[in-house]
């Protein structure tokens, strides 16, 4: 009987990921994409050092592109568009430093995690995986 419960339980246990990533916004759509991004490129060597984060606008990633950072713990990487509007000509965020910026509402979301005071949803995450020495992909 202890055998048969521990068979039942261990796919309880370890069978969810835990890096899974919680994209429902209302506002926003899951769109399918994946960047290789080169550290190494001029464009992106900022992404070497901590708290330098690059806007990446090239159609077809995220939807008003992503802006990624180094962390210092890691890579993240978060959709450019507002997360508390709906999509319109004033829902592209901008770069102020570690912080985005949405013109909408003036709100502003640290790229350190995402959150920001008072809004409903936090930015829309994207997953960031290590692939080698200077390269990372970024993916939905």
């Amino acid at each position: 009987m202890r055998y048969v419960f521990l068979v039942l339980l261990f796919p309880i246990l370890f069978g969810c990921s835990s890096n899974s990533i919680n994209n429902n916004n209302r506002y926003l759509p899951n769109y399918n994409f994946s960047i290789d991004i080169n550290m190494e490129l001029p464009l992106y060597t900022n992404l070497q050092f901590t708290g330098n984060p690059v806007f990446i606008d090239q159609a077809g990633i995220g939807i008003n592109g992503v802006f990624v950072m180094n962390t210092g713990g890691g890579y993240v990487a978060y959709e450019a568009s507002c997360p508390n509007q709906e999509l319109d000509s004033c829902s592209a965020m901008s770069l102020d430093g570690i912080m985005a910026v949405c013109p909408c509402d003036d709100v502003e979301y640290s790229l350190f995690g995402g959150q920001a005071a008072g809004v409903e949803y936090p930015l829309k995450q994207y997953r960031v995986q290590v692939i080698g020495n200077g390269v990372i992909r970024v993916f939905n």
